[in-house]
């Protein structure tokens, strides 16, 4: 039995519970910081920025420091994306209450065309705040990115969700996670999944411009 192995294993799990709770933690803090309609969207863009910066391999960054930073100077693009995507959502949720309001007289094909919108809704928002992470452009360009991105890799965007359920879902059924490991665990494998597409696109970028 390699002792050693065993106890520098241990060290490292450790280490990383340590650290995701320490995320989930901020995550909670900063969002309260800012009454929570002005704090959980710039506070989820730090956690996703400080989950950026391990996915890359730094992994001794000074998570104060790093989270603090990231809520700071991303303040209002965060905000103004979040609140964009929550109005597009309160918009969809009254078409919805609508719809059903008059099944009987709306064509098949309406609520068929909701539902694509939906679909689309959801893969913006999923790519959008890694986007923003990742990338500095305007509100406008990260939306147009997260729809492209969105369908272009559809099998990931559906990875994502999943991987988002099942963290909501075990939180759920065991409520004592929620305050040290539930958005610091669906931060790093949401960056983590997101990375993996724009460390491709970005190889494929440079590729194209030394060819060029």
């Amino acid at each position: 039995m390699n002792v050693n192995g065993m106890v520098t294993t241990l060290e490292k799990m450790m280490s990383w519970i340590v650290r995701l709770a320490y995320v989930n933690m901020l995550w909670l803090l900063f969002s309260l910081r800012g009454f929570l309609v002005a704090g959980v969207f710039p506070a989820t863009v730090a956690a996703l920025g400080v989950s950026r910066k391990w996915v890359s391999g730094e992994q001794d960054i000074k998570i104060w420091k790093t989270f603090k930073e990231g809520y700071t100077s991303e303040f209002k693009a965060a905000n103004a994306l979040g609140w964009i995507l929550t109005a597009i959502g309160s918009l969809l949720y009254v078409n919805y209450r609508v719809l059903q309001g008059l099944q009987e007289t709306v064509s098949f094909i309406v609520p068929f065309a909701f539902y694509f919108i939906i679909i689309v809704y959801l893969l913006v928002i999923i790519w959008s705040f890694p986007l923003l992470t990742h990338y500095q452009t305007n509100i406008l360009q990260h939306l147009k990115n997260a729809f492209i991105i969105g369908f272009s890799k559809v099998h990931i965007s559906i990875g994502i969700g999943i991987l988002g359920f099942i963290s909501i879902y075990l939180s759920l059924e065991y409520p004592a996670l929620i305050p040290f490991f539930l958005f610091s665990v669906i931060a790093i494998m949401w960056m983590w999944a997101a990375m993996y597409v724009f460390t491709a696109l970005d190889k494929k970028t440079m590729k194209v411009g030394n060819e060029a």
